[in-house]
């Protein structure tokens, strides 16, 4: 199958886009309208796009609560949803109406930031509190046949000001990644877990002198960062 954006995709049922492009990190974002009230979401077109500074993004199809309220108060914070909570990410995805504080609504806890004023999960295993640099809104699409009307698709992205990480999840200075077991999504309905058994380590290869060949080097890492 070889087929333009443009047109539908032949013989499938949906848009196989979301389907091909995965794992995604799913990023838990929680906000503050200007009353004060807490709002807390899943999306899933979300990454890290900088560690230097730490920056992260997330794109909103449709004007959605937490996009109204990061622009009105710049700040938000992402927790990580693991196994344990992924009955809780699931629920807060909710379309329920404006105002609904989704933590409630989940069965969650919310935790005190450190530099701004939106929660965290305190359930969560990790979290990042971001203020926002710049928002995008990105093109609409003309609409495919026979497909539906387009939603208009925004992409915030926030500079890391704090990171939370529980304790119980390092180890000798290493965030245990597999073993806060993270979720990602996948297509359709589907959803993915990362844990120690589906982890593994490959060592960045290393150039020659005259930069014409490259090796490996064999073994684990030797936790220097080349």
């Amino acid at each position: 199958m070889h087929y333009p954006t443009s047109a539908r995709a032949p013989g499938l049922k949906f848009d196989p886009f979301k389907a091909l492009v995965v794992p995604r990190p799913i990023g838990w974002i929680a906000t503050i309208n200007r009353d004060g009230v807490p709002n807390l979401a899943p999306y899933s077109f979300f990454n890290a796009v900088s560690d230097r500074p730490p920056m992260l993004m997330f794109s909103s199809g449709g004007h959605k609560d937490t996009l109204r309220n990061i622009q009105e108060t710049g700040e938000f914070t992402c927790s990580i949803a693991n196994w344990d909570l992924r009955e809780a990410m699931n629920l807060s995805s909710a379309p329920v109406a404006p105002g609904v504080n989704e933590f409630g609504l989940a069965g969650l806890a919310e935790a005190p930031s450190m530099c701004v004023k939106p929660p965290r999960v305190a359930q969560a295993p990790a979290a990042f509190e971001c203020k926002v640099w710049q928002v995008i809104e990105l093109p609409v699409p003309a609409g495919k046949p026979g497909g539906p009307t387009p939603v208009g698709y925004t992409l915030v992205i926030g500079e890391v000001l704090a990171v939370y990480i529980d304790d119980r999840y390092i180890d000798d200075g290493i965030v245990q990644t597999g073993s806060m077991r993270p979720l990602a999504r996948l297509g359709y309905m589907d959803y993915s877990v990362v844990s120690p058994e589906s982890m593994f380590t490959l060592n960045r290869p290393t150039a020659s002198e005259d930069g014409l060949t490259a090796q490996v080097q064999p073994g684990p890492w030797d936790g220097i960062y080349r």
